[in-house]
């Protein structure tokens, strides 16, 4: 039966080799069997330009390219990696899309994204999600050096854990009349995202009709896939080995 994998969240860092691996094997062994894969955001820990040419980051280029000679892959940016530029992404063989985008799942239309921008109540957060969205700020930052690049992601990462602390668990989750609010805009009764870390399926009401919001798994203690077929789909996980 034909199906299609969906993963996000991965926050693939040289360090968390567990991850590194269990996404290798996914990649070799089970995603070849897939229609296409889509990954939706957050596919690095941080992500500080293209031009930040690494072993590690060309390692999973390779790994993604390989993929793409035998299946499409797409990308959504995600609020870690939202630098990535095209220069990557053909490395990768990846397609990049919208931050919003409506695709057809074997006959429903189906919107995906990283889901970051459905997390209203976390007001500083979307502030800055504005501004490094723009097109002065990623201009800017990606103009300066990169010691001084790597420098402002580690602020920005030890500042987003701390700020997190403080913050009340239903304000880092998505705004449901927000969730409602976009699915209506695009006429959809089936959105899939990540973001959230919170692996589920929410069923609503969406265009005067009964909805779901499928949440994917992130990847820190276990690898998180949803399998998508024509009649059903499936949030499974992935046993780290190394």
């Amino acid at each position: 039966m034909p199906f299609t994998y969906f993963i996000a969240d991965l926050h693939l860092s040289a360090e968390r080799t567990d991850i590194t691996q269990c996404l290798i094997d996914f990649l070799q062994h089970e995603a070849p069997q897939a229609d296409a894969l889509y990954v939706l955001g957050d596919l690095f820990e941080v992500w500080i330009g293209d031009d930040n040419v690494t072993p590690f980051n060309t390692y999973i280029a390779q790994a993604f390219k390989s993929l793409s000679h035998q299946i499409p892959i797409y990308f959504i940016h995600g609020n870690r990696d939202f630098a990535i530029r095209q220069q990557w992404a053909d490395k990768a063989g990846m397609q990049l899309l919208p931050e919003q985008a409506v695709i057809d799942l074997y006959g429903t239309p189906t919107l995906i994204s990283h889901g970051d921008e459905l997390c209203t109540c976390d007001v500083a957060y979307q502030k800055f999600r504005k501004k490094s969205r723009g097109w002065w700020w990623p201009k800017l930052m990606l103009a300066l050096p990169l010691w001084y690049r790597r420098r402002v992601a580690e602020n920005g990462r030890r500042k987003s854990k701390q700020n997190q602390k403080g913050l009340r668990p239903e304000i880092m989750d998505v705004t449901p009349a927000e969730v409602v609010s976009a699915m209506e805009k695009f006429g959809v009764q089936r959105l899939i995202h990540g973001h959230t870390h919170r692996p589920n399926v929410h069923s609503l009401i969406a265009n005067g009709q009964c909805a779901i919001r499928i949440v994917l798994g992130d990847w820190y203690d276990q690898g998180s896939v949803l399998k998508v077929c024509q009649d059903n789909f499936e949030l499974q996980t992935r046993r780290f080995t190394g």
